[in-house]
């Protein structure tokens, strides 16, 4: 069961968030700033922090900047009634991993920490699991039954950058710029190419299809 610590000032925003992610089965703990946070996650092994920023003591950025600068990479939701361009920039420059506005709406909240848990899995792990099918990261292989495929390395990022994602939608020059890299002098159409790779080695697998979207760019669908 996942762990979440909720860290608000607010003690009925508290007990309303604790309620909303115990009824969605998770471990909750809870405090008031980030100093009670910061101790805690001393004594607690905790998954993810739902955070508000404007506390006493220590606020949600200067938490949020604490843990990444000695390099813990704790999945972070900021949750604020500040809705302007400049907060949300701002927490995400401290290094939220996302950002809801007040007034909550529970649902979308719980729809974005489990994609945020789901997340932190695959980057801890390397490793996708779909069905009977798995990518591994670090050998560059997909395998599937007794089957096991080793990928070109660009085929294997573009498919697991895809299916990191199921269902979002990535233009070429998003995947050449993350792929190849910004600075790479091959052509967008590159993508196209290996693209057209993967559907052919992967037309057997039931488990995920490569879509296109018409004058958009291609995205993941998990079939299982």
């Amino acid at each position: 069961m996942f762990h979440i610590l909720v860290v608000d000032d607010d003690k009925n925003t508290r007990m309303f968030l604790r309620a909303v992610l115990e009824n969605a089965k998770y471990t909750v703990s809870v405090a008031k700033n980030g100093l009670e946070a910061l101790d805690v996650l001393d004594r607690e092994h905790v998954d993810l922090i739902v955070l508000d920023i404007m506390m006493p003591g220590m606020d949600g950025y200067e938490l949020t900047e604490s843990l990444r600068a000695v390099g813990n990479n704790l999945p972070i939701l900021m949750v604020s009634a500040k809705q302007l361009p400049k907060d949300k920039h701002r927490g995400f420059l401290a290094g939220t991993d996302d950002y809801i506005t007040k007034p909550i709406d529970d649902e979308e909240m719980l729809f974005r920490i489990k994609a945020l848990l789901r997340r932190a899995k695959i980057e801890s792990e390397r490793r996708i699991v779909i069905g009977e099918v798995t990518l591994d990261y670090d050998s560059l292989t997909v395998s599937r039954k007794d089957e096991t495929q080793e990928l070109p390395q660009k085929e294997f990022l573009l498919l697991y950058k895809l299916l990191s994602f199921p269902g979002k939608i990535f233009t070429r020059i998003q995947l050449m710029d993350e792929i190849w890299g910004a600075e790479s002098d091959t052509g967008w159409e590159t993508v196209t190419v290996h693209i057209g790779r993967l559907r052919k080695r992967f037309e057997d697998y039931p488990e995920f299809t490569i879509e296109s979207v018409r004058g958009l760019g291609y995205k993941a669908v998990k079939n299982v």
